[in-house]
């Protein structure tokens, strides 16, 4: 059985009111710093997060936990469950240098399966040949000056379409160096200019670490809006 410790309830959502449902709940897993939860924060779910490293900036309930053996013994008991399988295995740079990460998106997605619940998994554009169907999303189309493609697998009878990705007209300036006038991020590395990433992604209590690996939140905002329609659809057939 996995080895749980659970932290505070964070910016969990507040008491409801007399006669009103409660609101979703959504299990963010392999959460990091919490932007693809606060996203679905944002767009109505209750929101608890998991990962095996402590996480103290995790604005939401934290359980410090294996995120896959997490999904298999608790995953049934939430509404909706996001997860984000560490990308390194799948990305060149690390390839490139022979650095050894696990390949988690399997595995992964066999206990989403199990749970019967609806599920998405994030990750790098790398990671495609892993994934079964995934859909683009992109900053700039919500209106950041960076980039940053994330991958999504959906499953548990949940789909949705991404917004239109729009062409990528402005230039991206050189990975580590301060964003040119007129040019877009390349928030990854040891990127120049954190609050100025803070304040684009809208994730203002992140660090560098947290930044430069974590799903903008207005991308989870979209998805979850999407997922919170679907499960009132399901709760009213």
């Amino acid at each position: 059985m996995t080895q749980l410790r659970v932290f505070g309830e964070g910016h969990s959502a507040p008491a409801t009111r007399s006669g009103r449902a409660p609101r979703p709940r959504l299990l963010d897993a392999f959460c990091c710093q919490g932007g693809a939860g606060w996203g679905y924060g944002l767009a109505g779910f209750e929101v608890t997060g998991v990962d095996k490293d402590p996480q103290p900036r995790y604005p939401f309930r934290f359980v410090q936990a294996d995120a896959i053996e997490f999904v298999r013994e608790h995953g049934a008991e939430f509404d909706f469950i996001h997860a984000s399988p560490p990308c390194q295995h799948y990305t060149l740079a690390q390839r490139i240098q022979h650095r050894d990460h696990p390949d988690l998106i399997a595995p992964t997605r066999a206990a989403l399966e199990a749970t019967g619940r609806p599920w998405v998994i994030e990750n790098v554009e790398d990671a495609a040949p892993e994934l079964r169907d995934p859909v683009t999303m992109c900053a700039a189309v919500f209106g950041m000056r960076t980039y940053r493609h994330r991958l999504f697998e959906t499953g548990g009878g949940f789909t949705f379409t991404p917004p239109r990705h729009l062409p990528h007209l402005a230039p991206l300036t050189k990975m580590g160096r301060p964003r040119a006038e007129g040019h877009f991020a390349h928030y990854v590395g040891n990127f120049s200019g954190v609050q100025e990433a803070r304040d684009d992604m809208r994730v203002p209590w992140m660090n560098r670490d947290g930044i430069r690996e974590c799903i903008p939140p207005a991308y989870t905002q979209w998805i979850g809006t999407r997922a919170y329609a679907s499960l009132a659809l399901r709760e009213a057939a």
